[in-house]
């Protein structure tokens, strides 16, 4: 017997988009993909997991080759041990091409831990639903933002259900890996439905432009810059401001100013302005009077990287933001460019029968 082939392809993500905070996410044309092939045999394997793992793609450096360690495999492993399987059903090997940048708000983490409930769900044919594959997911990545637009595609609104509040017991809530409630690291078998989100509409004649920064931004170290509390006034601006925004962006023609102010936010962008160079002129200085084409700029995700909705003149429009971080002190920030479009498909996987 043959074995078989799995393609899995995931889209990276942008988190928040300006007012959203944790809310709001769109998948972007930038892609994890990750190619599994089993191989049906008796003979004893020489992995405990089943499983052999590399790597290419400039993206790549570092990660964990160990499938115990490394997020896709960890992930995958662990919805399997949800479901009663110890290790992966068959000997396979799995080749990971990742084009997200890590570490720079454009939902690397997020995309691999997608990849990794895919590839549980093909390699021992478990057929779970699209909703309870974001259950697992949010067992892992805990906020539904950036693996709801991954796994569902284009632009989406999402929360996270307080399990305690609606009455389930301490024990359903997602636990973080490592817990003391958990101290394998296993979080346990997910609840049904912790998450839920909504695809919103999107008008095809946006794009994002990605202003890059060469450097990583832990989102732990982006989110320990935020405070504990916030003024209620503060908190009534991103709520206006999100609401109008979940539907600008679907007109089939842009408002351009009304998007730039309904993408303002209060509530995470101005503690994480001293993370980034830069940022604080960025936000302050281009609008779509001085800018033609732009609709509006925020954060992607925690950062460092910088989006901005447009549906004209990319490249002036991202010249403009590079030649603020080039002017930055001791010599400026390097950045990379890339345009990128807000696809409605999201996570994929594709099986192939190998011929005899």
């Amino acid at each position: 017997m043959g074995g078989t082939t799995y393609n899995i392809r995931v889209p990276a993500t942008s988190a928040n988009i300006g007012p959203g905070f944790d809310v709001m996410g769109l998948s972007l044309s930038l892609y994890l993909d990750v190619t599994a092939h089993t191989t049906p045999t008796t003979a004893p394997s020489t992995s405990s997991s089943n499983i052999t793992l590399a790597y290419t793609g400039t993206n790549s450096s570092g990660l964990p080759l160990d499938p115990e360690s490394n997020l896709i495999t960890r992930t995958a492993l662990y919805v399997l041990s949800c479901l009663g399987h110890p290790r992966f059903p068959h000997p396979t090997t799995v080749h990971v091409d990742n084009r997200i940048p890590l570490g720079r708000g454009l939902g690397s983490s997020g995309a691999a831990v997608v990849a990794g409930v895919l590839l549980a769900n093909a390699v021992a044919h478990l057929g779970l639903s699209q909703q309870r594959m974001l259950d697992y997911c949010l067992m892992i990545e805990h906020h539904p933002d950036n693996v709801a637009a991954a796994l569902v595609g284009g632009f989406v609104a999402s929360y996270l259900v307080d399990v305690d509040r609606e009455g389930a017991p301490q024990s359903e809530a997602p636990v973080p890996p490592g817990s003391p409630a958990q101290p394998h690291g296993h979080p346990g078998v997910p609840p049904e439905n912790i998450g839920h989100f909504l695809r919103l509409g999107c008008s095809p004649r946006i794009r994002a432009v990605a202003i890059i920064p060469q450097f990583e931004l832990a989102t732990a170290k982006a989110r320990a810059a935020l405070p504990p509390s916030y003024a209620t006034k503060d908190v009534v601006f991103n709520l206006q401001r999100l609401a109008v925004l979940t539907t600008a962006l679907g007109r089939e023609t842009p408002d351009p100013w009304l998007i730039y102010r309904a993408m303002e936010d209060r509530v995470h962008q101005p503690y994480r302005m001293h993370l980034i160079p830069g940022l604080p002129e960025i936000l302050a200085t281009f609008n779509p009077d001085n800018t033609p084409g732009l609709l509006g700029i925020c954060l992607s995700g925690a950062g460092p990287t910088i989006l901005a909705l447009a549906i004209d003149n990319f490249d002036e429009i991202a010249a403009k933001i590079r030649a603020v971080f080039d002017r930055q002190p001791d010599g400026g920030v390097q950045t990379v460019y890339k345009l990128l479009d807000i696809v409605s498909e999201g996570a994929t996987c594709i099986e192939t029968a190998d011929e005899d």
